[in-house]
């Protein structure tokens, strides 16, 4: 399965190539990722943990105001479970997981003074790589120490299966040179809970912010 959408996804790249003037992107930052849980209305019914994603990506331009945008990322996804404060001590539960995603978004591109106000959207493919439970102490001076509790792969048998699908909403603006500053929301639409999970339903969210550079 993996292997088939990924192959899909590089002939989207040749054929997209192959019809529009392209260039080449790279966007970095931090995530802040937490999970819904399908009980409730609210985006997220976690805190929000902290991680980092890298994005490559082509940017095929159909027209100067309007371009596709594959690409393949490092995603750094989880949330912060449980928290709780003994003493002058507060104890945090986290789950960090890493993804690789394949996201291909439409972007409408309109100019804004010397600059280029860029808003998106489009679906995304993840592949869970990794996962670890950790359990932080955070003292009364701000010390942070941090204790793996369990690492754990991913599929129905473990906490979460390995694939997730979703879509991306995504804002930036692209200065003189070809700098970025960007922000991305990702909506995770797959449960993927898995049987140790802690939730029967468990949904990526991802709030993002970074910086980049497209030439």
């Amino acid at each position: 399965m993996k292997k088939v959408l990924l192959s899909v996804g590089a002939a989207l790249l040749l054929a997209v190539g192959a019809q529009a003037q392209t260039g080449f992107g790279l966007k970095a930052g931090v995530t802040l990722p937490s999970y819904n849980y399908g009980s409730t209305e609210d985006l997220s019914d976690t805190k929000s943990s902290t991680n980092f994603y890298i994005t490559g990506y082509m940017n095929a331009n159909v027209n100067p105001n309007f371009a596709i945008q594959p690409g393949i990322s490092l995603q750094g996804k989880g949330a912060k479970l449980a928290e709780l404060e003994l003493g002058s001590n507060r104890y945090e539960l986290t789950q960090n997981t890493m993804w690789l995603e394949v996201p291909v978004n439409f972007v409408g591109k309109l100019p804004l003074g010397g600059a280029e106000l860029q808003l998106g959207a489009g679906p995304y493919v993840g592949f869970g790589l990794s996962g670890k439970n950790k359990l932080n102490r955070i003292g009364d001076d701000g010390d942070v120490s941090s204790n793996t509790l369990s690492e754990f792969k991913f599929g129905k048998d473990e906490y979460q299966k390995g694939v997730d699908f979703g879509a991306n909403i995504m804002a930036g603006v692209k200065l003189g040179g070809g700098f970025l500053i960007n922000a991305n929301y990702g909506l995770g639409l797959t449960n993927i809970a898995g049987d140790k999970s802690f939730n029967s339903t468990v949904k990526n969210r991802v709030l993002s912010f970074g910086i980049g550079f497209e030439f």
